[in-house]
């Protein structure tokens, strides 16, 4: 008897054991069968069950519907997603799914309101993670999304929080949640005003001008408004700081067009048109090296292509100088056309090779992303860019000042005649000189070819800027040239949210018309006896 008790006892206790088993899965099961439906209303609940169910999938599930890589397999009546290589995942398990006919899967839809609930369940979900980087990018998804539902999950990932800046994002979640809430103490709600202000961001300010609208006449509406104030005045001062960003990373982009400009007018007096055809160059010989090197390869792509640039546009700078711009010098409307047709064939070239349709050139992982600094935002790609500006700068100024080239470089852009009685080869100078000139131009071209589509045209946008920063600072001196691009650059992003680009450019144009009236020879003006007369 006693052991026939035991046995029972044990069936007992496994029958327990598998209900209670059962019990678990159950809650996750009729999850996932809300998906099934496809109704926007069944989705929102599912996301919402997700958030708290604690599912070991539920961040995959959740990024995979977001991403619109949730499916619905029609033939096993289950929700299965993919990953980014295109592999199928159980949304269950998480195991990849054998088996799956892809004909028979169905994308679950989601529209505006379910992508800010998307938002906002991942955020409460990860403010448990392990990592306190992924716990601040939860409390910020819950900022956005203010939800009040989330107000236990931040109260209780706050209680036990010991990194200083997650619990001051969680601080800030939890004061969205609170000022715009009627049902919380107005004591609370003036300290989550408090910090909202401290924050300071366009998401604060958004918050704190709604309960200035909703909130009656009293202390919160007045702390409200002094809120809403203070945000103001330090968002224009941040303003004004991301424009000067703007400004010298436009200016970087500048220095590298014409500085190649600045040595070939300042030594031959050529009007290069065909300047801008020497940065497409080097933007298309930045495609052809990202389109033959290996994907393994492929973040060592700049290091091929910045020399590789540079040889093939000075080769052609080379080529035009021997063939065309070498039996019209002192004739500079002669070479102003030869130059203007050779940049024609030249586009007409590459349309004819690459095709007229832009060319899309892929960043290196290192230039992709940003660093955010208070109020401003630093695009990595042009930081590198701006790098790339003053290593060059840097490697011609010492070129020439420290080269025997660099030395009759100079003395023929000074004075030409008594550089030939010296025994110097002008016309050996000349070529290289536009060679020299032509090659930085090509580096230019790889810079802009990470911030803009590569196409036959893609210099055509650059030529006349280049001229007005080579005629503003003074014909053939480097460091002129590189006080004109900052003063273009910078002037003209500025100049921007008040007139509009267009009209910017165009009252930069009349102020260097004027000060050339005033200074023919630009800010800084060669010194020589040939320059003199």
């Amino acid at each position: 008897m006693t052991l026939a008790r035991l046995f029972a006892a044990l069936f007992l206790f496994c029958c327990l054991a598998a209900a209670s088993s059962a019990a678990r899965a159950d809650p996750l099961d009729d999850t996932l069968g809300l998906f099934l439906d496809d109704k926007f209303p069944q989705t929102e609940k599912a996301i919402g069950q997700l958030a708290i169910s604690g599912a070991p999938t539920g961040t995959q599930i959740l990024e995979a519907l977001a991403d619109n890589r949730l499916f619905i397999d029609k033939a096993s009546k289950t929700i299965v997603f993919k990953n980014a290589a295109g592999d199928i995942f159980s949304a269950k398990t998480g195991e990849k799914a054998a088996n799956i006919d892809e004909g028979a899967l169905k994308k679950v839809r989601v529209n505006n309101g379910l992508r800010s609930a998307i938002d906002a369940a991942i955020g409460s979900m990860t403010l448990a993670s392990p990592d306190p980087a992924k716990r601040v990018a939860g409390a910020d998804a819950v900022f956005k999304s203010h939800d009040p539902k989330d107000l236990p999950a931040v109260d209780a990932a706050l209680a036990k929080e010991k990194d200083q800046h997650a619990a001051q994002a969680l601080r800030q979640a939890r004061a969205a949640i609170l000022v715009l809430s009627a049902d919380a103490p107005e004591a609370d709600r003036l300290a989550a005003v408090g910090l909202l202000k401290e924050r300071g961001d366009q998401d604060a300010q958004g918050l704190l001008d709604e309960l200035s609208q909703k909130a009656g006449e009293g202390p919160l509406k007045a702390a409200a408004l002094a809120g809403l104030a203070s945000i103001k005045s330090r968002l224009a001062l941040w303003d004004i700081v991301q424009n000067l960003w703007y400004g010298l990373s436009a200016s970087s982009v500048l220095l590298l067009a014409a500085i190649g400009l600045a040595i070939t007018f300042g030594v031959m007096g050529v009007i290069n048109m065909a300047h801008g055809e020497m940065v497409m160059l080097g933007a298309y010989s930045t495609f052809i090296v990202q389109s033959l090197l290996p994907p393994a390869f492929a973040q060592w792509s700049l290091a091929v292509a910045i020399p590789l640039a540079f040889v093939i546009a000075g080769c052609m700078g080379i080529l035009i100088e021997r063939l065309v711009i070498r039996y019209l010098y002192g004739r500079p409307l002669e070479t102003l056309l030869a130059t203007w047709g050779v940049s024609l064939v030249l586009q007409q070239l590459v349309r004819t090779i690459f095709g007229a349709n832009n060319r899309q050139v892929v960043a290196p992982t290192f230039m992709s992303g940003s660093i955010e600094v208070g109020g401003l935002s630093i695009t990595t790609g042009r930081l590198w860019i701006i790098v790339l500006a003053i290593a060059v700068f840097t490697a011609l100024q010492l070129v020439l000042r420290a080269t025997s080239f660099g030395l009759r470089m100079r003395a023929v852009t000074q004075n030409r005649r008594m550089a030939a009685a010296m025994g110097i080869s002008t016309g050996r100078i000349d070529m290289l000189a536009f060679g020299l000139g032509s090659g930085i131009a090509g580096i230019a071209g790889v810079a802009l070819s990470q911030i803009d589509n590569v196409s036959p045209n893609l210099g055509q946008g650059y030529i006349i800027d280049s001229f007005m920063v080579v005629v503003l600072g003074g014909v053939g001196n480097l460091w002129g040239t590189l006080l004109g691009a900052l003063t273009l650059g910078v002037a003209n992003k500025l100049l921007e949210p008040f007139v509009g680009a267009v009209l910017g450019k165009i009252i930069l144009l009349v102020f260097i018309i004027l000060f050339i009236q005033k200074r023919p020879r630009g800010l800084f003006a060669l010194k020589g006896r040939a320059v003199e007369t």
